[in-house]
């Protein structure tokens, strides 16, 4: 997984590792973040201490071709092989085209896009020997309204960069049976980056916990590869289709409305009984 030292990475490594599986985590976190906690290393013991799978951390900046081989090669050599690749690692800034600088227009796209690209290519010779190989982008589906674009010209060509990945290696992959699918969020999820961007405690509020989107990526995960591939997947309706009815587990407590994440098609939302205020974008 790149990133994953908090956040839905987190919790996804964190529901994976209780199943069973092993996980490395490969991000840039080595010291604590002055705003936002967790680092590589203290995400691996959290994975370790989740289940009966093992976690290794890797200190890696997935801008860097020789870091990514290196951590792919430590994660082989450790555990024999890799089954599942998860794109989650993300570099954001909301903002307009003119206080978008293009330092931070590059690191979001090298982030983002290339290094989705990069990670992807990297695990695919050890995805191609695996029986059950899966890559998973946590990116959105390819909604062009201009909505999306509009506020954040720059994010959002990064973050479509990641679902185009999708769109292009599920064809490409379908053959060697490696699926390819993305994993978006209906509403807003509550980690410490969000908080950070949207709001404060009142707004967590109206967010879901990171919980949802691991249970829905383990749902992934356990689909034939050969035949689940090439899908937008929304975190609620992965769920639904596993027989879940009850999302209030996922809410906090106190929480009496949801707020719309970023880059869902309106008529997802249509389709949902879920009541949630289009509050971002």
């Amino acid at each position: 997984m790149s990133g994953g030292s908090r956040g839905i990475g987190l919790a996804i490594a964190k529901a994976a590792a209780a199943m069973g599986a092993n996980v490395a985590i490969a991000a840039k976190t080595a010291e604590p973040h002055p705003k936002l906690p967790g680092t590589v290393f203290t995400a691996a013991d959290e994975i370790s201490a989740a289940g009966a799978g093992k976690a290794i951390g890797l200190i890696c900046d997935i801008r860097d071709e020789a870091q990514v081989d290196a951590a792919i090669a430590r994660t082989v050599e450790t555990f024999g092989g890799i089954d599942i690749c998860i794109n989650n690692a993300s570099a954001i800034s909301l903002t307009d085209t003119a206080t978008t600088s293009m330092k931070r227009y590059d690191l979001m796209n090298e982030v983002n896009t290339r290094g989705t690209y990069m990670v992807s290519r990297a695990a695919l010779p050890h995805l191609e020997a695996s029986s059950h190989a899966h890559i998973l982008n946590l990116s959105p589906p390819l909604d062009m309204n201009p909505k999306w674009f509009k506020n954040h010209v720059a994010y959002t060509i990064a973050k479509y960069g990641m679902s185009l990945c999708v769109l292009g290696m599920s064809e490409e992959f379908r053959d060697r049976k490696i699926a390819v699918n993305a994993l978006w969020p209906l509403t807003a999820i509550d980690t410490a980056a969000v908080r950070n961007v949207i709001g404060d405690d009142q707004m967590a509020l109206m967010c879901r916990k990171p919980d949802i989107m691991a249970d829905a990526a383990l749902a992934i995960f356990n689909r034939d590869p050969g035949a689940c591939t090439g899908n937008f997947f929304i975190d609620e309706e992965v769920l639904r289709a596993e027989g879940v009815t009850d999302f209030s587990p996922y809410q906090h407590e106190g929480s009496t409305r949801l707020m719309a994440d970023f880059f869902v098609p309106d008529e997802v939302f249509d389709r949902s009984p879920t009541a949630i205020v289009h509050g971002i974008g």
